[in-house]
C-alpha cells in the first residue's frame, strides 16, 4: 500500500503545472493552489478517512469537505467536485496530504488538507448514493443543515425571511430584496459567480423552501451569518441543471 501511495504521489506531481523562473522554478503547483510554495505532497493518510460532513464548499473543480472523525478530530479533504449532504457520514479513499495550501477559487488557505480520489465504493454511508446523484443546481443542491438554524429577519422596507421570498416570489420577481441567513454551502467560480446557500430557520425543508441560493462575487465562509441585498428572480433556468424556483442574483453580502 505504501509503495502504491508513493507511486500515486509521483504521478500527481508529474501532472502538475510547473512554476516560472527563479528560485521556485520546477516546483509543482497544484491546480487549486495560487501559491507556488506549499509543502511537498506527503503520503500521510494510508487508510480510508471516515467522518461526519461538517462543512462543504465547491471551487475550481474540487469539493472541499470538512469531516469530523469518531475520535472528534476534524480533517479537510479535497475531492473531484461532488455534492454531499451536511451531516452525512461518509468514507473517502486515502490520499496525499498538503500543508498551507491556498485555494484560488475559495480565497482561503488550508493549514492541512488531504487530496482524495473520492468515496470508497460501498462505504459512503447511507446518504452517499443519494448525494452522488444530485445535480449541482435546482432541488438537487438544496443543503440540509446539520443543526437547528435561527437567524433574525433583516430590517428595512425590502427585508424578508427565506420563507417569505418563496411565498411572495411572483410579487417580488425582478425586484430588490434583503434577506439574512446562515451560510450552509458555497460553490465558487461557476459561470463567473459564487453560489451561496443560506438558511434562516424559516420555510419547509420537505418542500425545499428553507434553502435560498444567492449569487455573488463574495465568497463567505460556511457558518457565517450574512445579509444579502440583491435582485430576486423566480423560476430562473441557467441551463446545465441550474434551475431555481427562487434565486437572488448579484447580491452584496454583509457579514453579521
Amino acid at each position: 500500500m505504501k509503495r502504491s501511495l508513493i507511486l500515486a504521489a509521483a504521478a500527481l506531481i508529474s501532472l502538475l503545472p510547473v512554476a516560472g523562473h527563479g528560485a521556485d522554478a520546477g516546483k509543482p503547483v497544484h491546480p487549486a493552489v495560487s501559491s507556488a510554495r506549499p509543502e511537498a505532497v506527503k503520503p500521510k493518510e494510508q487508510t480510508p478517512v471516515t467522518g461526519k460532513v461538517m462543512q462543504t464548499m465547491n471551487g475550481g473543480g474540487y469539493s472541499y469537505i470538512l469531516l469530523k472523525k469518531a475520535s472528534g478530530d476534524k480533517v479537510w479533504l479535497a475531492v473531484p467536485q461532488m455534492d454531499v449532504e451536511l451531516g452525512a457520514t461518509l468514507t473517502f479513499k486515502p490520499g496525499m496530504e498538503m500543508a498551507d495550501l491556498q485555494s484560488k477559487a475559495l480565497n482561503r488557505t488550508f493549514e492541512k488538507i488531504i487530496f482524495s480520489e473520492g468515496l470508497v465504493d460501498g462505504k459512503g454511508g447511507k446518504n452517499a448514493k443519494k448525494s452522488a446523484k444530485k445535480s449541482p443546481g435546482s432541488k438537487g443542491s438544496v443543503a440540509t443543515a446539520g443543526e437547528k438554524i435561527k437567524v433574525k429577519k433583516a430590517t428595512g422596507p425590502n427585508a424578508y425571511t427565506v420563507a417569505e421570498l418563496y411565498k411572495l416570489k411572483g410579487k417580488l420577481d425582478k425586484k430588490k430584496v434583503v434577506v439574512s441567513g446562515k451560510v450552509v454551502r458555497v460553490s465558487a467560480g461557476i459561470m463567473g459567480k459564487n453560489w451561496v446557500h443560506i438558511q434562516d430557520g424559516s420555510g419547509d425543508a420537505k418542500k425545499g423552501t428553507h434553502d435560498l441560493v444567492v449569487t455573488s462575487q463574495a465568497v463567505p465562509v460556511i457558518g457565517e451569518v450574512v445579509t444579502a441585498s440583491g435582485t430576486l428572480y423566480k423560476n430562473k433556468d441557467f441551463g446545465g441543471g441550474y434551475k431555481y424556483e427562487v434565486i437572488v442574483e448579484k447580491a452584496e453580502l454583509e457579514i453579521q
